[in-house]
Parts: structure tokens; sequence; C-alpha cells
């Protein structure tokens, strides 16, 4: 990409933001509201004090995580709607290991977050075979295969892991406290979350600016019959990257058990697999500005609760926002790729004549 295409590319960005922006507020007003009183609210209540920057990292912490692990499918060309059922198959691994694997805090710790990667990948490859040998489409396989992982968690939380004498679907037991994720002092929020979040998106990045296998990933998503051509296995491939994809959807679902829940509940994915997608979409399906805007996301999520409390306006207007703010930057992209189509198409002319 030229420097010339990157500068309109950003300003066709930004003017979808601003757009995306100016829609919303209009919105605002016919409902009565200030826009700016609005947006200062929404601020406030995600940074305003470290207690609501602490429950914004909570969010953010398995969005960028879910959302690093779409990047790797959504490379290779292959749509991971399956990823909430990963991150909770992921967080039904991390609740085996949590109740059943002895030993001192840190390495019932350790065991859950390898099991969570575990679970997680396991049913990436299995959305993968479902696709690779089976012929399924990955997004019908993914959502059948979520809600097989939803039916799952329902099933352990009132039956074989129910607490005792009662009936309730609001989760099992508490984990022990000693192999809750440490927080930072007071905070909810855990920095050993927020590490495993941060070395995940690094992770991805490199995986895919600087590896044989990101590069025969995009090969693959970018054309999979001239990838063949060239001798790229692309099933193996594929199921590679689910495989990978799941292992970091599973360390979301770790995350959400054994740092925020510190227990099995059946609403264990949040639905941040779903949320995730439009990370990675506005993010161009690149790892790099994936963290950036899965903190914007989470801040509207964490922060839109205030326009309920001081503007009697219903929650919900925060995903009108995300969902306005993604549509404008798809329309933008879909221009983008319009007129990069018509200059091909006037080059071809002026070179044949």
């Amino acid at each position: 990409m030229t420097t010339l295409t990157r500068r309109a590319e950003v300003r066709s960005m930004a003017l979808a933001v601003l757009g995306a922006f100016v829609v919303v507020a209009l919105l605002l007003l016919a409902l009565g509201a200030n826009p700016w009183e609005a947006f200062k609210l929404i601020y406030d209540g995600s940074f305003g004090s470290m207690g609501k920057l602490s429950a914004t990292l909570l969010v953010w912490v398995p969005l960028v995580i879910a959302s690093a692990s779409l990047v790797i499918t959504y490379s290779a060309g292959l749509w991971n709607i399956g990823v909430e059922g990963q991150i909770i198959i992921g967080a039904i691994f991390a609740t085996w290991a949590a109740r059943t694997i002895p030993g001192p805090g840190w390495l019932v710790m350790l065991s859950g977050i390898l099991a969570g990667l575990v679970g997680g990948a396991l049913w990436g490859v299995l959305a993968g075979v479902l696709k690779t040998h089976g012929g399924v489409n990955e997004i019908f396989g993914g959502l059948g295969l979520y809600f097989v992982g939803l039916g799952m968690t329902t099933y352990l939380v009132i039956g074989p892991w129910a607490r005792e004498g009662v009936a309730s679907t609001s989760g099992t037991d508490l984990f022990d406290r000693d192999v809750w994720f440490p927080r930072i002092g007071s905070l909810d929020v855990s920095w050993l979350s927020l590490l495993l979040a941060v070395a995940s998106i690094v992770g991805v990045y490199f995986l895919m600016r600087g590896t044989l296998f990101g590069l025969r990933l995009k090969a693959i998503g970018n054309s999979m019959p001239s990838s063949a051509r060239l001798g790229v296995p692309s099933n193996r491939y594929m199921l590679g990257a689910f495989a990978v994809a799941g292992a970091l959807a599973g360390l979301a679902g770790t995350t959400q058990a054994m740092a925020f829940h510190h227990k099995l509940v059946p609403s264990v994915s949040g639905g941040f697999g779903f949320l995730g997608i439009l990370v990675v979409l506005l993010a161009g399906f690149r790892a790099g500005p994936v963290a950036p805007l899965a903190l914007f996301f989470a801040a509207l999520s964490v922060g839109s609760s205030q326009l309920e409390l001081r503007l009697d306006l219903d929650s919900s207007v925060g995903g009108v926002i995300q969902g306005t703010l993604v549509l404008f930057v798809l329309l933008a992209t879909g221009w983008q790729r319009r007129r990069a189509m018509v200059r091909e198409a006037v080059a071809e002319v002026e070179g044949g004549t």
C-alpha cells in the first residue's frame, strides 16, 4: 500500500467516524438528550475513577483476547462465528481444572490457563474439521457448536457441578479464593489477566507479520486457488488457524471464569466473541488497531449505563453507537474498494491504448 493510498484510507475512516458521531448526536437530540452531556457521561462512567477504569478493563481483557483470535481466522478468509462457543468451552475446561486439580494456587491457575487453551483449541479444530472434511460452512458449524457449548454449560451448572442443595442456573460454587487470578490492589481487575491480554494481541501481531504461518494464512485468505497452486496445503493451515484462534478464545473464557466470575455461569462468554467481530471489522482484520478499538468498545459497554442513571435513556444506546460506527466504517471501506477497482479499470484501459 502506497503512502497516498494509506492517507486516503485514513481520511475515509476519519470521515466515517465523524459521520457516525453526527448521526448518533442527532439521534440523542431526537430523544431529548444533550449529545455532549451523553458522551461526557459515557467517558466519566468508564474512565472517571480507578474503580470505573477497573470495570472497563474487566471488559477489555476478554474482548481483546477474543478479537485477537478472530484476526487469525479472518486473515485466512474464515468467518469464525463460533468464537463464542470456544470461549465457553475454554471456561468449562478452566472450571474443571479449578475444581479438581490439587496443589498450590499458582499451580491450579496455571493448569486452568492451559486447560482453557486446550479446550478452546479442541472446539476450534472441531469447527475446522466440519469445514475442511465435512463441507460445512464455518458460520453454520460455528453457530451449531456455540449452542452445544451453551447447553453443556447449563447442564453442568444445574447437574454435576450444581451447588449442593440448590437448583439454580446462577452458577457453580465459587472457586477457592487462592485460585482466583490475583488482583491489582483493591481493584477488581487482575494483573495476570491484563498480562495475558497484552501477550495475546502482541503475539498475534507478530504471528501475522513475521512468520511463515501468518504469511501463508494471508495467502489463503487472499486467494485459496492461487495459494494451492503455490503448494500451500490449505486445509492444514485452516485447521491450524482454527486451533490457534480457538486456543485464544478459550483463554478469554479462562479469564472470565477465574478472574471475573470466579465460577462457571451459563452466560460466561458475555457476548465478547460477537462483539469481537465488530472490533475486528473496524480494525480491517489487522492486529495493530485491535487493542485501542477494544478499549473504545469496552468503554461504551461500561459507560453507557450512566445514560440510564443520569439521562433516563436506555443503556442500549451504547449498542446503537457501536452499530452505527461499524456501519459507517463498512460503507467507507466499500467506497474505498470501489474507487480502487475504478482506478484499476482506468489504468488497464489506458495501458491498452
